[in-house]
């Protein structure tokens, strides 16, 4: 099934978009700063959100670990 149409499998992916995001932003900041328009801007804005909420980010990634372990 299509991550689309599951909401956990959506989740996850969010999540994983998140936490690439953000290492992303701190390995190479020069050129996530400089794509904050566009396309990859989604990328710019999802490790903002990744530094900024980042101990939810990381409850919500064991949380999504323990789901996914006991399925």
């Amino acid at each position: 099934m299509s991550a689309l149409f599951n909401f956990q499998s959506l989740l996850l992916v969010i999540l994983l978009l998140i936490c690439t995001a953000t290492y992303a932003h701190q390995v190479i900041p020069a050129m996530m700063n400089r794509n904050r328009h566009g396309v990859l801007g989604i990328f710019w804005k999802a490790a903002r959100i990744g530094e900024r909420l980042s101990p939810y980010v990381s409850i919500c990634c064991v949380i999504m670990a323990f789901s996914l372990f006991t399925q």
